[in-house]
């Protein structure tokens, strides 16, 4: 075998450099990217000219346009492919990660089951003006996603999915009549930020209220990050590619370890 696929371990270890960490696309170091975006332009040579000049702007070297569509007779979407000079220190990045064993659905509730004894009450909902609930159910109800199934199929834990839109005062009007342990908030749309402001609302009605610290409160979404979270006041974040177990997990050890039960 030749070519691309024409590199052994040894190769691979020797060309890749952790302190000057590029992106890789054809080969190791090429530093190739794609990147896509959209132009208030009409879908002509013009445009493409435009689209290339902003590439480089940003960095990048040689670009190509890849794909290049009309959405109307003003907007055009493109697709940028080009190789940057750009590296990261890979070995000096420290993240704020979310720390801990998966565990299974069966050996969360078993923990539960043995360490707080009784279940745990969870309140989930897409707050402010988002309408999406493809996050919030996802960890919730019973199917779950993806072969990881949601909170309601889980022994010891009570849900309430309350859907989506809901104010923060209605959240917390319904986090206080079921005496929940546990506040899932789902955040979808950021346009502007949205979601930032409406995840510190809440934490500040819920201090108001001086319940903050009586719950665990966790959010969620595309764009949300353990870090952002954490410094936005939350316990936790999960993104993209976390479910069900992964929330159920923290929740109950942050129970135990914070002795809210």
């Amino acid at each position: 075998m030749s070519g691309l696929y024409d590199m052994n371990e040894r190769d691979f270890d020797t060309a890749l450099d952790l302190k000057q960490l590029r992106p890789y696309g054809d080969t190791m170091n090429d530093g190739k990217v794609q990147l896509s975006f959209t132009l208030p332009v009409k879908d002509d040579d013009k445009g493409l000219a435009a689209a290339k000049q902003i590439a480089v702007s940003m960095g990048i070297r040689d670009p190509g346009i890849a794909y290049h569509t009309a959405l109307d007779n003003a907007f055009t979407f493109y697709v940028v492919y080009g190789g940057i000079t750009h590296s990261v220190d890979y070995t000096q990045i420290r993240v704020d990660a979310i720390e801990g064993d998966q565990m299974s659905m069966e050996e969360i509730d078993a923990y539960v089951r043995d360490n707080i004894k009784r279940n745990l009450i969870v309140i989930g909902a897409s707050t402010g003006t988002d309408a999406h609930t493809v996050g919030i159910d996802a960890i919730l109800n019973r199917k779950g996603f993806a072969g990881h199934y949601g909170l309601e199929r889980y022994d010891m834990f009570e849900s309430h999915n309350l859907g989506s839109q809901i104010t923060n005062e209605d959240f917390i009007i319904a986090a206080k009549k079921h005496h929940a342990d546990i506040l899932l908030v789902s955040q979808t749309v950021t346009q502007k930020d949205v979601h930032v402001h409406n995840l510190i609302e809440l934490v500040e009605l819920l201090e108001a209220e001086n319940l903050r610290h009586k719950v665990i409160l966790i959010c969620g979404g595309a764009r949300i990050t353990h870090e952002l979270a954490k410094e936005l006041g939350y316990d936790a974040g999960f993104g993209a590619g976390k479910y069900a177990e992964d929330v159920a997990a923290f929740a109950a050890k942050e129970i135990v370890s914070r002795k809210l039960a």
